[in-house]
């Protein structure tokens, strides 16, 4: 399978990424754990049929020494055990952010509620940036067809 076009290597699109890179720096570079943001771009690359960015993600992760227990049941994380508390909150944020069009009512207060017992303020909005942040980058890839399954740890910087 090939891309539909050469994102990477078309002008415009290259303005747009670094845009959206800048992005991501603030929130990598955010009080949310390291282990907690991959989870969350995991999970919503899923969500979104986004095999580029999930093949990105995954190696990221385990290369960070995430485990591979955990790493195969991230899409099945409200029946695994081996997720904390906090986790949970943001993968539950995660998937109804993700999901708003699928909900009349958007991200319920029950979320919010969830996330807000584990993380800051300042937390909260890099949570809130990086479902958005991921959002955008796995549209990018599947509109774009963009192939998964090349990606090696750390390619982009």
């Amino acid at each position: 399978m090939d891309a539909r076009l050469d994102f990477f290597g078309n002008p415009l699109a290259a303005k747009v990424l670094r845009h959206i890179n800048s992005a991501g720096r603030v929130v990598t570079d955010s009080g949310l754990p390291h282990a907690t943001q991959e989870l969350v771009k995991i999970r919503a690359s899923q969500i979104n049929g986004c095999g580029f960015c999930t093949d990105m993600h995954t190696k990221d992760a385990a290369a960070a020494g995430e485990t591979p227990l955990r790493l195969h049941l991230v899409a099945a994380w409200r029946e695994a055990t081996v997720f904390t508390d906090a986790e949970r909150a943001a993968l539950k944020l995660t998937e109804q952010g993700t999901r708003i069009a699928d909900a009349a009512g958007g991200v319920t207060d029950e979320a919010w509620a969830d996330a807000a017992e584990h993380y800051d303020e300042d937390q909260l909005a890099a949570l809130i940036s990086l479902i958005a942040v991921i959002n955008a980058y796995n549209r990018v890839n599947v509109i774009n067809r963009q192939p998964a399954g090349g990606y090696r740890p750390g390619q982009f910087g």
